[in-house]
């Protein structure tokens, strides 16, 4: 998306949608509700996530990533943090506080969006859902972060 454009409804509905399933398969938290006689099928419940950031990788690195960032506060989401099991691809999964990430090591890219988080929140608690949202790419070398 170039400066000013927005995602389309239907896509960020798409990506949430992602993200949620992404969660479940990752982290074995449900956010929506199950189907029954299918154990491994939601229905994702959008309607608490927030979307929070989204970052570009440079050009010239060898894996690039076009990623979007949600949050959901896990009271919102009946999330209980216990619940936050390993999976194929990830280990060691725990609940942190966004406080102190002292205690993990993030991308560069994953810190920034949450001290943007962190400071959003700071300035409104309840996260608002319309409030801009960071776009962080690179133009001729130069590294930017527009609002969308």
């Amino acid at each position: 998306l170039a400066k000013g454009e927005h995602c389309s409804p239907a896509r960020l509905q798409a990506l949430a949608v992602a993200a949620l399933r992404e969660l479940q398969e990752e982290a074995n938290l449900i956010v929506g509700k199950p189907v029954a006689g299918a154990p491994l099928a939601f229905l994702p419940d959008l309607t608490n996530l927030r979307y929070i950031a989204r970052a570009v990788t440079p050009p010239g690195h060898l894996r690039r990533f076009d990623t979007h960032f949600f949050a959901l506060f896990a009271d919102e989401a009946d999330i209980d943090p216990a619940d936050v099991r390993d999976s194929q691809e990830l280990e060691d999964l725990r609940w942190i506080e966004l406080e102190d990430l002292s205690t993990v090591q993030v991308p560069d890219i994953t810190a920034i969006v949450l001290a943007d988080l962190r400071s959003a929140l700071e300035d409104d608690a309840s996260l608002a859902f319309d409030r801009p949202v960071p776009f962080y790419h690179t133009r001729r070398g130069r590294h930017i972060r527009d609002l969308l």
